[in-house]
């Protein structure tokens, strides 16, 4: 007789078995939030300290672009695969502690560098830890929830996105306006030592595609699936190529805007650094957690009858958040332009929970960390890497003939823009047979 191989008890550090659903698994996914949280802290600190980095170091838009951008995304994304291979393979709580103690020690690093070449050093070693965060605890995260509570679980999850860019904002902000750029990096590294800790110790690793239907779980596999195969998978489906397109412009219009929002403030409306960064850090918690929280629960609704429902709630968020963006980078009241931030960071955070649900709806249980990896490869290298840089570039060549803020706001509208390109493509996605599938079944 064939065994289960799907235990209801998970077995945690220490001999103790709980529930998966339980007060522990909850406790997993606040510490897996409050991982990621963490590493965006880190990483958009950068965004409201490049004006006091420019005037020390002497360096120009494009290179800031370069450092918030391609020098963290580079070695992010071609580490990332690899990385997500080992998760589906190898112990997953393991590698994310790793990965958060490097990263966190590569961001006190940035606030010791003494020149450009040694800064853009550092962010590339903050990505490359970094890389070892959300695939595996993506796929962390699909075993100890089950598949109808998958998007919310994510949108939680991605809800330390936006409390991260707040803290981030406030620490870069008041800890250089007290004391100076160099000690807000010392100072937001630190605390990563210790979760790192944390999350080795304290997170136990559940067996894989332990969540899936049980009338389906047969066709489940727990094997580790190889690079090759993965790419076969996510190009075969042309749900999953509509993501990968749409993604990379969403990111590329969301992560340059969010890194050069600051610096449009301080140029565009005269406001203050402590200020800024003050507002901005209210707007990015209020809209990034509303966002993230209402999407996800809404994804869920309109998805049980088929994951077109988790195609279709960034889609509609996107129609109507295109053209408050470009209001607010228009509008001549700074008041109101810092309103409309709130509104442009809830638009958004739609994006994380219902997409990357999907994406665990689509593959097999043994390959969705790598799935996620690619996901963030091509989010990453083309939005991340490129989206500031081709900002700051812009800003550089506009600013020959027009003022400073006239240049950063005609930079910003541009690459807007481009996020009508990923409304389109997730309305193609829902449009497709293979989105009517259930969430929950089983992939052979």
């Amino acid at each position: 007789m064939k065994t289960d191989r799907f235990p209801s008890a998970i077995p945690l550090p220490g001999g103790d078995n709980k529930q998966a659903g339980s007060g522990y698994a909850r406790y997993v996914l606040f510490l897996l939030t409050l991982t990621y949280t963490c590493s965006y802290i880190d990483r958009y600190i950068l965004s409201v300290l490049v004006e006091p980095i420019k005037a020390e170091l002497g360096v120009s838009d494009t290179q800031m672009g370069f450092l918030g951008g391609l020098a963290f995304a580079l070695l992010y994304t071609i580490a990332g695969i690899p990385i997500a291979r080992w998760a589906d393979r190898g112990n997953r709580r393991s590698i994310i502690a790793l990965g958060v103690a490097v990263w966190s020690l590569m961001t006190m690093a940035s606030g010791l560098a003494r020149s450009f070449a040694q800064l853009a050093m550092a962010r590339v070693g903050v990505g490359l830890g970094e890389a070892a965060c959300t695939p595996p605890a993506h796929s962390l995260l699909a075993d100890y929830f089950p598949p109808e509570k998958r998007a919310t679980v994510l949108s939680i999850y991605s809800m330390a996105i936006p409390f991260g860019v707040m803290l981030g904002f406030l620490a870069g902000g008041w800890i250089t306006y007290f004391f100076d750029w160099r000690t807000a990096f010392l100072m937001v590294g630190a605390p990563g030592l210790l979760l790192a800790i944390l999350v080795r110790y304290t997170i136990a690793e559940p067996q894989r595609g332990r969540m899936e239907k049980r009338a389906d779980r047969h066709l489940v596999s727990d094997k580790g699936y190889g690079f090759s195969e993965v790419l076969r998978h996510i190009f075969a489906s042309p749900a999953l190529r509509l993501i990968q397109f749409g993604g990379a412009f969403y990111a590329m219009a969301g992560y340059g805007l969010s890194f050069w929002v600051a610096p449009f403030f301080i140029r565009t409306h005269g406001l203050p650094l402590q200020e800024v960064a003050t507002w901005l850090a209210v707007g990015a918690f209020a809209g990034g957690i509303s966002g993230a929280l209402f999407a996800g629960r809404l994804a869920d609704r309109l998805g049980r009858n088929g994951v077109r429902g988790y195609f279709l709630t960034p889609m509609w968020i996107l129609l109507v958040g295109i053209p408050l963006t470009v209001l607010m980078l228009v509008v001549p009241n700074s008041d109101v332009a810092l309103i409309l931030f709130l509104v442009q960071q809830f638009v958004f955070a739609c994006y994380s929970g219902p997409i990357y649900a999907v994406m665990q709806f689509l593959v097999p249980a043994g390959m969705r960390a790598m799935t996620v990896a690619v996901h963030l490869f091509i989010l990453n290298l083309v939005g991340l890497g490129f989206g500031p840089l081709f900002i700051g570039m812009m800003n550089d060549s506009f600013a020959v003939s027009m003022p400073a803020g006239d240049a950063i706001t005609r930079s910003l509208l541009i690459i807007t823009l481009g996020t009508g390109v990923a409304v389109w493509c997730f309305w193609r996605a829902a449009r497709l047979p293979e989105s009517r599938r259930l969430p929950g079944d089983a992939i052979p």
